[in-house]
């Protein structure tokens, strides 16, 4: 599982193309790379059944390994990451 969560430290480049757009359009772009990670990586795992999760049982399943109700947390997560991972982000 953690190098699934950590491969979000490649959107380092996506961070920097969208930095000026607006917020609510940034989340959502981050959202849907989280969703496309999380799609190719749950079924390829399945595939293998080897994936750790299983979300059948959420109407809102897309083949059993993504929840699109899960787009509000991923949506935040994605502007979490994009403030400690962006590379011209500045020093504390």
């Amino acid at each position: 599982m953690f190098p699934i969560y950590g491969s979000v430290s490649v959107l380092g480049p996506v961070f920097k193309m969208l930095r000026k757009l607006p917020a609510l359009l940034k989340g959502t772009v981050y959202a849907l790379c989280i969703f496309t990670g999380e799609y190719l990586t749950g079924s390829l795992l399945s595939r293998l059944d080897l994936c750790p999760w299983n979300y059948e049982r959420s109407r809102w399943n897309i083949g059993k390994v993504v929840r699109l109700d899960y787009f509000p947390n991923w949506f935040l997560a994605g502007l979490l990451f994009e403030r400690l991972l962006s590379p011209d982000r500045k020093a504390v």
